[in-house]
């Protein structure tokens, strides 16, 4: 992934009915180790990592640069949300010179099932329209990931289409803020 740029970095918080999307801070540490350690947040993503890698690799303050959110629930990181160009080299795009803006997420497995990620996703696209507006923005997933999958639907994403990449069939999709005239 390279950086979104160019936006002014970092933004104030965003704050939606529940959540609030902010920078990293030094205190979301080990909560990073523990969502990429954990087997269930792994499932679609390459598998969980090893701790002992992950207390060597972990920045003290991790995840500080543009497009990056941490979601904070009432004082604690329960996940993160990330905007960045999607690789030129990888399959699915939208552009005919990519870069697309694509948006990543990844929640603790205790904050599944409570609409946190749909609301936390939205606030992240909602303030990306405000910073690069009439851009559109993608999403690829693993069709095996229903979750993933409705939340992409819940969210306006519209797919492209499905590709072979990691072994496994991925669904890309595209969001737009701009209306359809007509």
């Amino acid at each position: 992934m390279t950086e979104l740029g160019p936006v002014a970095w970092p933004p104030a918080p965003i704050r939606t009915e529940r959540l609030v999307l902010r920078e990293s801070e030094a205190r979301d540490r080990a909560a990073f180790i523990e969502l990429f350690a954990s087997p269930e947040v792994g499932t679609y993503v390459g598998g969980p990592r090893p701790r002992d890698e992950l207390e060597r690799a972990v920045p003290e303050v991790p995840g500080r640069r543009p497009g990056f959110f941490v979601i904070d629930l009432d004082g604690a990181m329960i996940g993160m949300i990330t905007l960045d160009r999607r690789d030129a080299e990888r399959p699915g795009h939208v552009r005919p010179n990519a870069g697309e803006a694509e948006l990543g997420y990844m929640f603790l497995p205790e904050a599944w099932g409570r609409g946190y990620a749909a609301e936390a996703c939205a606030a992240a696209l909602d303030w990306f329209t405000d910073a690069l507006p009439n851009e559109p923005v993608v999403l690829s997933t693993q069709t095996a990931n229903d979750r993933a999958m409705r939340l992409a639907a819940k969210l306006g994403f519209t797919e492209v289409e499905r590709f072979e990449e990691y072994g496994t069939e991925q669904w890309l999709g595209v969001w737009s803020s701009v209306t359809p005239s007509g």
